[in-house]
């Protein structure tokens, strides 16, 4: 028998790496609430207080952007639900802010190729001004925003994703959504 603070540590993880984000997110608005939550999460995990490192321990994590033309490569639309992420489906995953690589946070990923077992991804956003931005194209809505909010696409950097680091809960984009980001990278960044 499992001693009973392994239990506690199973519970504790599942807690912070998978219930607590989805809390988050449906949360987002409330500074109240979100300061609340970590707090209750540096108790959970002994945290001292100070903010420095909020990637989760444990959890292989993006934090590498590399530009989009240095990735150069062929893309190709090939969703399968084989349990391995493929070009053409949007996972979840923790992203390391670019301008303080100790932050950041669990957002969805267009997958558009793949090294190995690190996935090469584009981030999305639902943050209006990203529609004027040169760097970023619509697709639309769909079932990874949980508000159901238009979402963009971030075309000029990709992020090298530990297919480890990923939760399987996104989507598959359709081919015509998946053919526009294509497209743009084809056009603008020497993919083929």
């Amino acid at each position: 028998m499992a001693p009973p603070w392994k239990s506690f540590q199973r519970f504790a993880e599942n807690l912070v790496f998978n219930e607590a984000p989805k809390l988050v997110r449906q949360l987002q608005g409330s500074q109240l609430l979100q300061r609340g939550l970590q707090l209750g999460l540096e108790a959970l995990t002994g945290g001292s207080g100070d903010t420095t490192p909020a990637i989760p321990a444990g959890r292989p994590v993006s934090r590498r952007l590399v530009p989009t033309e240095r990735r150069a490569r062929r893309i190709v639309y090939a969703p399968d639900l084989d349990g391995r992420a493929d070009p053409g489906e949007i996972v979840w995953t923790w992203v390391a802010y670019e301008d303080d690589p100790t932050q950041g946070k669990d957002r969805p990923v267009l997958v558009v190729g793949r090294d190995h077992d690190i996935l090469l991804g584009l981030m999305l956003s639902s943050q209006e001004h990203r529609r004027d931005d040169p760097n970023w194209v619509s697709i639309g809505r769909g079932s990874w925003d949980y508000d159901g909010r238009e979402s963009f696409v971030r075309l000029d950097r990709v992020l090298d994703v530990p297919e480890e680091g990923i939760r399987r809960e996104g989507a598959i984009l359709d081919r015509q959504r998946f053919e526009l980001v294509a497209a743009r990278l084809r056009a603008e960044y020497r993919w083929s």
